[in-house]
């Protein structure tokens, strides 16, 4: 896990003059996906407080037990995955999936109709919101089809382009966006480039880089002289049997980041 704690760098939004001072509050009122599972969530105190004033104290306790057992365990999942995910954007996934799960499973204990309608409320998020993806560039420029081919065919850039084929309506995308703009912030020099090309804007142009958009993504593909040399996941990965994990040092250790930013310090 490279970098210790500065994997999981500052939020998308960053403090910077004229930018909003509390960046974590301005990114959760200004994105539907967090605004509504922010309600959500706030709406079980309201639930709550309704339906126990029927409850019998037998029933009460059952219900704060059950309610004590899914924060101390969505409190141990959490800092497990504070550990052990590399951005901000899976360990919130991961967050928000598992309090879905313990939402309901408490709301069970409510009444079945409150876990139906909660269950309908989760469908309805996923449907209207989508997670946004870190919205930083660091050190990569981002990129059309035509303007990656236009700058091999002119020759006059960097000797190396690693460039990222994402589709930001896949999931995985959403929660490596962040990997791929640290590594530019580390290893971008003139000797090497980043592009990031969004394949889910230019569906058409992906077979143009041999990438099937029912595979793997993101796809990773390093360019030496506008030839390819090298990709990631390999292209005769099956993209249903295995996926493989996408993290800094698999990367770094794919491409050979390292060396070749020790070969550009010495030359």
């Amino acid at each position: 896990m490279a970098g210790g704690k500065t994997k999981m760098a500052a939020p998308v939004a960053k403090v910077k003059n004229g930018s909003h001072p509390l960046p974590w509050l301005n990114l959760v009122v200004t994105k539907p996906f967090y605004l509504f599972h922010l309600l959500m969530f706030f709406s079980y105190f309201v639930v709550r407080s309704s339906a126990v004033q029927d409850f019998s104290p037998d029933l009460s306790l059952h219900l704060l037990r059950r309610e004590i057992q899914a924060v101390l365990t969505l409190s141990v999942l959490t800092a497990v995955k504070f550990v052990r995910e590399e951005t901000w954007e899976a360990f919130i996934a991961d967050i928000l999936f598992y309090s879905k799960v313990f939402l309901f499973a408490v709301t069970l204990v409510i009444d079945y109709h409150v876990a139906f309608c909660y269950s309908v409320a989760f469908v309805v998020i996923f449907v209207l919101a989508q997670q946004p993806p870190y919205d930083g560039v660091g050190e990569s420029s981002h990129l059309t089809p035509l303007q990656l081919e236009t700058l091999f065919a002119e020759g006059n850039s960097s000797r190396f382009w690693l460039v990222e084929f994402r589709v930001l309506c896949s999931s995985t995308c959403i929660r490596t966006s962040r990997i791929f703009s640290d590594l530019s912030v580390i290893y971008s020099n003139k000797n090497i480039s980043f592009g990031i090309v969004d394949l889910g804007h230019f569906p058409n142009a992906a077979e143009n880089f041999g990438i099937s958009l029912s595979g793997p993504h993101p796809t990773y593909i390093l360019y030496e002289n506008a030839v390819e040399v090298g990709r990631f996941p390999d292209i005769n990965i099956d993209s249903k049997a295995f996926r493989p994990a996408i993290t800094k040092s698999i990367l770094c250790q794919h491409f050979e980041l390292d060396k070749r930013l020790i070969e550009y310090i010495s030359s």
